[in-house]
């Protein structure tokens, strides 16, 4: 028996779901066709210039490439070339990624970057942007290597009637877009800040005491013989497992953590994390740092990781893992390596790491409370950008579909 689907009133069935009865189903193809740039070559670009030329690796960013005014001028006479407002497109790479043309001098990579020639008697490009971004573009045969024309063409959306409530849809979702940006400018200043303040208070002043790492800490990891297999991984349990992928900005997020059998996690107490131990990855991606601020179920290490402990009170944990994030410790993995790539940080070598400290663990413990103040600043604005792109989100799935109605 098929289900019967209630209809709200108001509201039609139609191939692209429920949408309101004033709403056309419309594809891309519909409102316009798609354009790009003629083609550049490689020899008619340059490393500086008044023209940026911009790639797939750099849309949106800044440009890596530039060519004359000369070569600028001839093309956009003769050929294809958006104008200001138009939404541009990335065809391949990262698929679907958009930028509102701002109507400055550029140009752009023929077929990899396209836009829809919109003469904006269907539908506003202001309100098409916020299409593009919630678009599905499909094919036959599952992934999409390349947003080819006939894709995008193809591809549908729902299509308020008139150009007032178009207008409203896309000036809700401005407003959340511009406090998401201002969220995330707030956010890289304060982690700028940050990293120009852990320079300052880091670096060595005349009184500090030069250390050695091996003759102020152990280092322990899972010996060869006690090797974990993915195949002992598992993916509930009691006991964590830290591999070093859940490291997450310099914390272990415990949410993406594996767990091992209890006879795996009690076979070397020496691994068994501890509040306030330091981690290090030594494999995979070498120097990856995390502190342990507290474990919320009992928890081990594989084979790629370094736990950190100070000898007898020889330096405070929290400023040693912030000494690590710092230039210092990149510095001494770049000699390490010496121009080839380090795959492996043996601890014969770490130990070997000569750091400066101040001379009382109370001033270090000063220093690393103003670099942890800082973070927990930082992590409050991720937080806080994360739940606004969440309501991004619900905003485009209910007022791009029709089932919130703002006029």
């Amino acid at each position: 028996m098929v289900e019967q689907i209630e209809i709200q009133e108001g509201y039609k069935q139609t191939d692209a779901g429920i949408i309101p009865k004033d709403w056309d189903v419309k594809t891309i193809g519909d409102v316009g066709e798609v354009k790009m740039c003629r083609r550049v070559f490689n020899d008619e670009t340059k490393p500086q210039g008044s023209i940026p030329f911009y790639k797939i690796g750099t849309f949106g960013k800044e440009p890596d490439a530039f060519i004359s005014e000369e070569l600028y001028n001839n093309y956009k006479g003769r050929f294809s070339f958006p104008r200001k407002g138009d939404i541009l497109i990335s065809a391949a790479g990262t698929i679907g990624r958009t930028i509102i043309y701002d109507g400055k001098p550029a140009y752009f990579q023929d077929s990899n970057i396209v836009w829809i020639d919109n003469d904006e008697a269907i539908i506003s490009n202001d309100f098409l942007y916020h299409v593009y971004q919630a678009a599905k573009y499909t094919t036959e045969g599952g992934t999409i290597q390349r947003l080819y024309n006939s894709i995008l063409k193809s591809t549908k959306f729902l299509c308020p009637p008139t150009k007032d409530e178009q207008a409203a849809i896309s000036t809700a979702l401005n407003d959340i877009n511009a406090l998401i940006s201002l969220l995330e400018n707030q956010l890289e200043k304060k982690r700028n800040i940050k990293q120009g303040t852990m320079q300052q208070l880091l670096k060595p002043k005349e009184d500090w005491i030069e250390n050695t790492l091996g003759e102020t800490a152990t280092l322990k990891a899972r010996i060869g013989w006690q090797g974990l297999t993915t195949a002992e991984y598992r993916k509930t349990g009691e006991y964590y497992l830290i591999t070093g992928t859940e490291f997450e900005n310099g914390f272990i997020d415990w949410s993406s953590c594996f767990y091992v059998d209890e006879e795996r996690y009690k076979q070397d107490r020496n691994i068994q994390v501890k509040e306030h131990d330091v981690l290090v990855t030594k494999d995979g991606t070498i120097g990856k740092i995390a502190l342990i601020k507290s474990v919320p179920k009992p928890a081990t290490l594989n084979s790629g990781v370094f736990v950190i402990r100070p000898i007898a009170n020889s330096f405070h944990p929290e400023f040693f893992y912030y000494l690590l994030l710092s230039e210092i410790f990149l510095q001494f993995l770049a000699q390490l390596s010496a121009g080839s790539t380090i795959n492996h940080l043996y601890q014969k070598d770490f130990v070997t790491f000569k750091y400066f400290t101040p001379k009382t663990i109370d001033e270090q413990k000063d220093i690393a409370k103003t670099l942890s103040d800082m973070d927990n600043e930082i992590a409050e604005l991720e937080m806080k950008l994360k739940k606004y792109k969440m309501i991004k989100q619900g905003m485009m799935q209910s007022l791009l579909t029709g089932k919130i109605r703002i006029v």
